[in-house]
């Protein structure tokens, strides 16, 4: 097959599925895995070139509607009638359903059960590791700086607060995304602040840009010196290496948990 990734989420997954033979394009984000950094690009995310991804005469386009706007994407793909999947995930619990959904439709279902298995497997393994804490500290997670957005309810990220033993600051919001104020977030005083600024790479923020905040003076996560700058790779793409991001955030938050060594995702 000829398969195009336009999500930097199902392109991880497809390197998970061992298809890079197959693989002849990508979208701009996909900065993920470094082998196949080569491959023709077609476009961000949000504004893929449609021609582009024509020219490369896909068998399958891997489509996503985890952002809001790549909605254009799939409209485009269904008027010039090329060959594509949606996946759409909104929970950790989605990703494995995802795995075995793009392994039926190139032909690699063995190899996605497996890495299903496996993900879930390990999410139970963090899951038994983490409940019996009682004492939950309390997360904020900022996908974005200006105007905030942070994870509501219904987003991978509750999850991954969840199974790293502390909870989510917007969780009562039944929504996936929150435009939040710092307002609002110094109202709920955090005990940590994670910082997962979405297509921004960590270089580029230092931690004056949080700790700096007026209104945040007085915050916890403030005080105690509990800001992290994480990767965003990690934890804002629904994904098998979302695993390795629920590890580094126990080890952040617990570090007296004793974790077994699993291997990281390569």
């Amino acid at each position: 097959m000829r398969i195009v990734s336009i999500c930097p989420s199902n392109t991880e997954i497809l390197y998970c599925l061992g298809v890079g033979d197959e693989v002849v394009g990508l979208d701009d984000y996909s900065d993920w895995p470094p082998e196949w950094q080569h491959l023709p690009r077609v476009g961000p995310d949000l504004s893929v070139d449609m021609d582009k991804v024509a020219a490369l005469a896909p068998d399958l386009v891997v489509a996503s509607l985890s952002v809001p706007g790549m909605e254009k994407n799939i409209e485009e793909l269904i008027r010039r009638d090329i060959p594509h999947i949606v996946l759409n995930p909104s929970r950790l619990t989605d990703i494995p359903d995802d795995i075995r959904a793009l392994g039926r439709a190139i032909g690699r279902e063995a190899a996605a059960e497996h890495a299903a298995l496996h993900f879930s497997q390990t999410l139970d393994s963090f899951r038994r590791l983490t409940e019996p804490i009682v004492e939950r500290p309390k997360l904020y997670w900022e996908w974005w700086p200006n105007p905030i957005y942070t994870p509501g309810r219904d987003n991978w990220l509750t999850d991954v607060s969840e199974l790293a033993g502390a909870v989510n600051i917007f969780t009562d919001y039944p929504t996936d995304n929150v435009k939040a104020t710092r307002e609002e977030v110094r109202e709920r005083d955090p005990d940590h602040i994670c910082v997962v600024w979405c297509g921004i790479e960590l270089k580029r923020i230092k931690p004056t840009m949080i700790t700096e905040r007026s209104e945040w003076a007085d915050v916890s996560a403030i005080r105690q010196q509990q800001v992290h700058l994480l990767e965003e790779g990690l934890y804002c793409r629904p994904s098998p290496r979302i695993l390795d991001g629920i590890e580094q955030l126990i080890r952040l938050i617990h570090p007296g948990l004793p974790i077994a060594e699993r291997p990281v995702t390569k």
